[in-house]
């Protein structure tokens, strides 16, 4: 959901944008705000060799210390690494009116209170995307997806948010206290989907097969699953023997699993006790249906019923 913020008279092509940090992230955001018309000025990080490499992919960018970044930036986004974004906040000296928005999913923006104390304006700018190792690959897959948003003050979320549509995003307007939540739906999205695919790979090693040949196979499914959610939603688009209330191959799936790894049968009978609620809640089992699945849930992993 997109949050209507009215914006100040202070565009992003009228800000003087700087970076801390010259990691995936920034290296992405910069590039992308120049092609949208948005340049970033200067780039500082703690390892020098990093800014310059940056900066050289900049036009009309400068590398520098962090301090000269805090120094003649209007707004500035801190992209180091999270356990880092509090000690810049407290080494750097910082300007009354200017912008102080670090890049983290997670991290509290209250760790910019040092900022904050000398008169600057605090906030968060974290985009739900991942970014390789490729700048360019990086700035293609910004365009739709969602920017989460906050700040202590209205004309830096008018700033954020405007700067959120330059780049194609939809700006989100997170509230105090959320971020961590809001992160962790992030994980189940993206770092979940690959350790469940190890999982699956794992079984097409069991009798031989692949990595290779396993994803192979399972990519094109769930590159069919992503369009069935995209159509129908998260319950009415779910497939499989749960969402239809077929216990009997739940069944034949626990006792194949407890035989190669009785915690990856564990981790199964979890997922689909919430696979359970979730088709039931939709209405796509129904009271007897939803029992036999339980009696199979809780039946032992090896008994052959």
């Amino acid at each position: 959901m997109t949050n209507p913020v009215s914006e100040d008279r202070s565009g992003p092509e009228t800000l003087t944008l700087g970076f801390i940090g010259a990691g995936r992230l920034a290296r992405a955001m910069a590039l992308a705000l120049q092609q949208a018309g948005a340049p970033v000025a200067r780039v500082g990080s703690r390892g020098a060799e990093g800014a310059r490499a940056m900066a050289a992919m900049l036009r009309d960018c400068r590398s520098c210390d962090p301090q000269d970044v805090a120094d003649h930036c209007d707004l500035v986004f801190i992209t180091t690494p999270d356990a880092a974004i509090a000690r810049v906040a407290e080494s750097l000296t910082w300007h009354e009116g200017q912008g102080v928005v670090h890049c983290s999913g997670a991290t509290p923006v209250a760790v910019l209170q040092p900022a904050a104390a000398a008169g600057a304006l605090i906030g968060g700018f974290h985009p739900m995307q991942a970014f390789g190792a490729d700048p360019q690959a990086a700035v293609r897959s910004l365009p739709g997806c969602t920017v989460a948003i906050e700040a202590a003050a209205p004309p830096l979320e008018a700033r954020l948010h405007a700067l959120a549509r330059r780049l194609g995003c939809a700006g989100l307007t997170l509230p105090p206290g959320a971020r961590a939540r809001y992160h962790a739906s992030g994980g189940y999205a993206s770092q979940h989907v690959h350790v469940l695919l190890a999982e699956a790979v794992r079984l097409w090693q069991s009798w031989g097969a692949t990595e290779q040949q396993a994803l192979d196979a399972l990519l094109p499914l769930l590159r069919g699953t992503l369009a069935s959610l995209a159509r129908s939603g998260v319950a009415d688009g779910m497939p499989g023997p749960v969402s239809r209330g077929d216990a009997g191959t739940v069944r034949l799936h626990r006792q194949a699993l407890q035989a190669v790894d009785p915690d990856m049968r564990d981790l199964y009978d979890r997922l689909c006790v919430r696979g359970v609620a979730l088709a039931r809640a939709a209405g796509r089992l129904d009271p007897a249906q939803v029992r036999l699945m339980d009696q199979a849930l809780d039946a032992p992993p090896g008994q052959n019923e």
